[in-house]
């Protein structure tokens, strides 16, 4: 690649790293095709599609926007970590098309449960009525969940090593393939999370099965820790190359 394309693809801070080269300008068909995946599923996230007729269905209606709130986060993550891809790397080929679409079917998939979750969590904070669940059915509740994590972020990390594998046509430096191999193994973490609270919920007792749920606060621990690590390792490197 010649400098004059370097220069013309640019250097951009996106997501924590300094001077990743975007490669996707335009936002083309299949990110339009995502955009509009993402938003339907915000839609039915919505607390409810009737607008209140009276104060009571009102304050009901309020009470849901806890639950609503956290379920909006998750797919916002999850569509910004979309969005840094297709960014960074601009890949069309039918591998990423198949992941995209992969990673759009459980999504949707996944957004009454992820709702039906975060209900039955939130909703006495809220002061939502909640039924009782049966042991069965919360293990059962974690085991769809735990599956939904991994195969969200499995097809992440899918994505990023496709595109370590198309570095030399990419054109990925030094930092920029230190920057996609992370991606990959944080994602990994992520799904790991998934995986290890799926295999609580199946093998606890029906008395402990709770402690599959409370797994999810490794996400934040994984995060920090491995910002950290590989942090200070792409400093160096980022350092490396400047001089």
């Amino acid at each position: 690649m010649t400098r004059a394309l370097r220069a013309a693809l640019g250097s951009r801070d996106v997501g924590g790293g300094a001077s990743f080269r975007w490669r996707g300008h335009e936002v083309t068909r299949l990110e339009g095709f995502t955009d509009a995946v993402f938003a339907f599923a915000v839609t039915l996230l919505v607390v409810s599609l009737e607008v209140p007729k009276t104060f009571e269905e009102l304050a009901a209606a309020m009470r849901g926007f806890l639950p609503f709130g956290v379920c909006f986060a998750i797919l916002i993550w999850i569509w910004y970590e979309h969005y840094l891809f297709f960014r960074r790397y601009g890949l069309q080929d039918a591998r990423t098309v198949f992941y995209n679409a992969l990673l759009l079917f459980v999504v949707l998939f996944y957004v009454y449960p992820l709702k039906f979750l975060f209900r039955l969590v939130l909703g006495p904070v809220a002061g939502m009525p909640s039924a009782p669940m049966e042991a069965a059915s919360v293990r059962a509740l974690f085991v769809i969940y735990g599956a939904g994590v991994i195969a969200v972020f499995g097809v992440l990390a899918l994505l990023h090593v496709h595109a370590l594998r198309r570095r030399a046509a990419l054109d990925l430096d030094a930092v920029e393939v230190f920057d996609t191999r992370s991606n990959v193994v944080r994602h990994l973490e992520m799904a790991g999370v998934g995986l290890l609270s799926l295999m609580l919920a199946l093998i606890l007792p029906v008395r402990a099965v709770g402690v599959a749920g409370y797994v999810y606060f490794l996400f934040g621990v994984l995060q920090a820790a491995h910002g950290s690590i590989a942090g200070a390792r792409r400093r160096r490197l980022f350092e490396k190359r400047a001089s």
